[in-house]
């Protein structure tokens, strides 16, 4: 109840509106979540209409009993049957007419916005996805906790598919095993698909899994994640297959293990609250670009990590060239690579607290 509470009070701070209106779609939107606290439900087209003292959702008969096992103390449910649309009407426009009615603008599609704008009679919509984002961007006690689960659930899943490797199994089923292990050790699901990398293919930072075999001395990169009461986790591998240790291809891949490992601790020194996220960026990237004579500048190609949350690409500041400050208590990947088309690559990532003397991996 005090938790659901803080997060409606930031939110509404700085928000110049009388209620806020989510519509869920036929998809969840993220801060429908986040304001109520739900674990579970698919809630498809529900309404939520929150107010600086409580909140009012209208739900299907399909989510009511649902709704009303999870339900904050200061949150009313209505079930809205067959014929009930009348009603609807009715109480939407009783809350809202003539109010000041923010909105979640990035999600909510114009069709719906539309509708919304006449069967209300609000006088104003306003767009509150800053807001939203800006209260989601500072994680509580107890999301931090959750991500913390997720990410001892995606940790296990990794270890396991690693120790269950061997030569001839495809990518693809990598990527199963993956999914069933997050699933046997407590996990509600992936947070995305799972990037499986064997080889070559780990120089491609977004390769989907395919048939590619699995063979001695090369390259397996697993990024991942799991999910946990709705939050996310999302953890990179990197490891060599029965390396041959004394070949010049392995000493190639252990180079770059080696590289990016001492990337990603450079980085880590400057992940902390009050410090740009581009400081602990171009840490990481200085290093690869002229670590060993500069053979590896230019094969880092994306930024040293974003958000985590209700979303793997949550809301707020990642660790990239801009220069918002990090906050205490936001959580952010580290994850520097080295991508070398037609020989492999390599990513390390772990999930980062922000806190006032640093960053504390998950």
């Amino acid at each position: 109840m005090r938790s659901a509470r803080n997060r409606i009070a930031k939110v509404f701070k700085g928000a110049k509106v009388d209620a806020i209106l989510l519509s869920n779609t036929k998809s969840q939107d993220p801060n429908f979540l986040y304001l109520t606290g739900f674990t579970g439900g698919v809630f498809e087209g529900d309404i939520l209409i929150v107010m600086r003292g409580g909140e009012v959702l209208l739900t299907s008969p399909l989510e009511y009993e649902i709704a009303m096992a999870q339900r904050p103390g200061d949150m009313e449910v209505v079930q809205i049957g067959k014929g009930g649309r009348k009603d609807a009407v009715r109480r939407i426009r009783a809350l809202l007419k003539g109010k000041r009615v923010g909105v979640n603008a990035s999600f909510l599609p114009y069709s719906y916005y539309a509708h919304y704008k006449k069967l209300t009679k609000a006088r104003e919509f306003v767009d509150v996805t800053e807001n939203l984002s800006n209260a989601r961007a500072v994680k509580g006690r107890d999301e931090i906790s959750n991500i913390r689960v997720a990410v001892k659930i995606i940790k296990k899943a990794i270890n396991g598919t690693l120790a269950s490797l061997k030569a001839g199994m495809t990518e693809k089923q990598a990527a199963a095993r993956i999914e069933y292990l997050i699933r046997e050790n407590g996990g509600d699901g992936s947070s995305f698909t799972p990037i499986v990398c064997f080889g070559k293919n780990a120089a491609l930072p977004h390769h989907l899994p395919d048939d590619t075999k699995l063979e001695k001395n090369s390259f397996v990169l697993l990024d991942c994640g799991a999910k946990y009461n709705n939050y996310c986790s999302d953890i990179t591998r990197t490891v060599v297959f029965m390396p041959d240790k004394s070949s010049a291809k392995y000493k190639q891949m252990k180079e770059m293990l080696q590289t990016v490992e001492t990337a990603q601790g450079l980085a880590m020194k400057h992940i902390k609250a009050g410090v740009g996220g581009n400081v602990s960026y171009d840490a990481a990237l200085k290093y690869i670009d002229t670590v060993h004579g500069g053979k590896y500048k230019g094969t880092f190609m994306h930024s040293l990590g974003h958000p985590v949350g209700l979303e793997v690409h949550d809301v707020g500041p990642g660790l990239g060239g801009g220069r918002a400050r990090l906050r205490e208590n936001m959580v952010v990947s580290n994850e520097p690579g080295i991508y070398i088309p037609g020989f492999g690559g390599v990513r390390l990532e772990d999930d980062v607290v922000v806190t006032r003397k640093g960053g504390k991996i998950l």
